[in-house]
């Protein structure tokens, strides 16, 4: 199918695109980076938008770079960019740890981190990443700039705290700790497909015990999220195998799982339990 008829248009700076979003927001105006899931659902008129604004040839929305440890990455940013690590040190390898499990190389190549975290999957790699990292995500409107924590940040499946007159123009991830580890897990049933159940966690070992745990969940729930639960029962702990397993079982305890075609809740609670166990003994390791 084609898409029904829209306006094109093609700011040239953030500003100009902010205003045209406030200006054409009540006519149902959306924003085009990507397109990897704009697109799709256009052609087969499940979304029909009056207006596209195409904010592809704004440079400033390239930016990839670290700025006040964080590692700044601009709403035109594309997968394919963390293909190797962007930054040195645990942060740029988790990355490129973590790119490989979106979809297909080409999606890679025209989807944008920044649009993953506007569109709000609940089964979203970056979404998850954000959500345990302590991303900080930058609104801009005619009303000005927010910023946004990312554990604010997912109202619910496919939606956000955006405003319908704001644009995501860039996330901040902070660096990582030298010597921090770093495990991630996915369950799919078919490479490229989405995930069913995800795990992320970080954590650092002094002492021979663990310090400072972060663990988050994704695809599970409606909203990826840390589990606070199985951090505090990594924190201070030897990392043997009981400790890990504990922590997994109370990542499962915590959750509500979603039920839909691809799994029920007592499958998903089950596939929790095995992802952040494996995520945390790939950190371990």
């Amino acid at each position: 199918m084609k898409p029904a008829p829209f306006a094109y248009h093609a700011p040239a700076s953030v500003e100009e695109a902010a205003a045209l979003l406030g200006a054409l927001a009540a006519e149902d105006g959306r924003i085009l980076a990507g397109g990897q899931s704009l697109v799709p659902t256009m052609a087969f008129r499940l979304a029909k938008p009056a207006h596209l604004i195409d904010i592809n040839g704004i440079a400033a929305l390239e930016k990839l770079a670290v700025e006040d440890g964080s590692l700044a990455i601009g709403a035109c940013v594309r997968h394919a960019a963390f293909h190797r690590p962007v930054v040195a040190g645990p942060l740029g390898a988790l990355l490129a740890d973590v790119v490989r499990h979106i979809a297909h190389y080409p999606i890679r190549l025209r989807g944008t981190f920044c649009g993953s975290l506007a569109h709000a999957d609940p089964a979203s790699e970056w979404c998850l990443v954000a959500a345990t990292l302590g991303a900080e995500l930058t609104a801009v409107s005619g009303r000005g700039t927010r910023v946004i924590p990312a554990a604010d940040f997912f109202a619910g499946i496919m939606t956000t705290e955006l405003a319908e007159d704001e644009l995501l123009a860039s996330a901040r991830l902070p660096l990582l700790p030298p010597h921090t580890r770093f495990g991630f897990c996915e369950f799919s049933r078919r490479a490229g497909d989405y995930g069913i159940a995800m795990a992320l966690a970080t954590l650092r070992i002094e002492g021979g015990v663990i310090v400072e745990p972060c663990v988050g969940v994704g695809g599970a729930e409606a909203v990826p999220r840390r589990i606070a639960e199985a951090e505090a029962a990594l924190a201070g702990r030897p990392p043997e195998p009981a400790v890990l397993r504990a922590a997994a079982d109370a990542a499962t305890d915590a959750i509500e799982p979603l039920e839909d075609i691809q799994a029920d809740a007592a499958y998903r609670r089950d596939l929790v339990r095995a992802m952040t166990r494996r995520a945390l003994e790939r950190a371990c390791a």
